[in-house]
């Protein structure tokens, strides 16, 4: 069973393992541990100049936990990197944003959402690491007439649209940023030194984000609205029909678009595949199903989809850092 905790009640846990947090003689470099009645783990959270700040989050919750989160109105420009495990959001009646999504292990994502409320799940059981790099939209406003950035990008650098809400999933984490987040982590120095050796791989990072984004902005298909509103019902029935999904072309021809444009809207609206989008649903629903202490591993497999239960379970360590058995394990107590 999932513990709900509303974003007031998780910092007034989390202020317990302040008795046990640590910083640097600076204040430039602080530690916290996750309290014990959640799991374990440490929050680490690096201040840098004009604003920006580095977040690094390690550890495994006890039980899967949900968190209602409320944004303010002045929301930073957020970069995230998910290093290990996942989380689930939902985020309904938004426009523009996807009401229930899924960030994942491998993959990195962009967003500025003010102004909102969301649910944020977490996974007990699962390894969680993340890199996290929240920069003030201001601090960017030297790019702000750069033509060929996107224009939710171009709106909140001018400062013209402050609540202009975008989530942005830019693929897979690459090469190149696996080794500036390794940087990152495990920087060498303390200090001043130590302030500017982070952020220049915070920089580097946002800024292979922002060309990764520009890139997909001028090569991406305008979509139009009938688009959008048939993608998102191509999303909705293979939900419904989760369990024995239509073929590829079916399913284009189901909401009246040809594959090309479904897997390429898909890949643009989602940020994901068609097949992606369908395994996500899927292990998320699992793991709601092996907290049933009545379900069997492979009774679990088969009620999603899956007609071979070793590949289920490939299938869900892979996304989680944790096999189903020692989830299930976990979760129950």
């Amino acid at each position: 069973m999932a513990l709900f905790l509303k974003a007031a009640e998780f910092t007034q846990l989390c202020q317990q393992g302040q008795m046990e947090s640590s910083s640097d003689r600076t204040g430039l470099d602080r530690s916290t541990l996750l309290p014990k009645s959640l799991g374990q783990g440490t929050y680490r959270q690096l201040h840098l100049r004009g604003g920006l700040t580095i977040e690094i989050r390690e550890g495994v919750l006890q039980q899967t936990l949900r968190i209602e989160q409320i944004h303010e109105p002045i929301f930073p420009l957020t970069s995230k990197f998910f290093l290990s495990g996942s989380a689930r959001v939902e985020t309904p009646g938004i426009r523009g944003i996807q009401p229930d999504y899924i960030e994942r292990k491998g993959f990195n994502y962009l967003y500025h959402l003010p102004d909102l409320e969301e649910i944020e799940e977490w996974h007990g059981g699962e390894v969680i690491h993340l890199v996290m790099i929240y920069a003030n939209t201001d601090y960017f406003h030297f790019l702000r007439d750069d033509p060929a950035l996107p224009n939710p990008l171009r709106s909140i650098f001018q400062g013209t649209k402050s609540q202009q809400r975008f989530h942005q999933s830019l693929g897979p984490i690459s090469p190149n940023m696996e080794q500036l987040l390794q940087q990152l982590v495990d920087c060498p120095y303390t200090g001043a030194t130590q302030a500017l050796y982070v952020e220049s791989k915070a920089l580097e990072l946002l800024t292979l984000q922002l060309e990764t984004w520009k890139q997909q902005y001028l090569q991406a298909p305008t979509l139009r609205k009938d688009d959008i509103e048939r993608l998102h019902h191509a999303r909705d029935l293979l939900i419904q029909q989760s369990e024995n999904p239509p073929l590829l072309i079916e399913l284009a021809h189901q909401v009246g678009l040809n594959d090309r444009k479904l897997k390429q809207g898909f890949r643009q609206l989602f940020g994901t595949t068609v097949f992606g989008y369908l395994q996500d649903y899927r292990l998320g629903q699992a793991k709601q199903l092996l907290a049933d202490a009545s379900l069997s591993i492979a009774a679990v497999a088969m009620s999603v989809g899956y007609r071979n239960p070793e590949a289920f379970s490939t299938a869900f360590r892979r996304k989680f850092s944790v096999s189903p058995k020692a989830y299930q394990l976990n979760i129950r107590g």
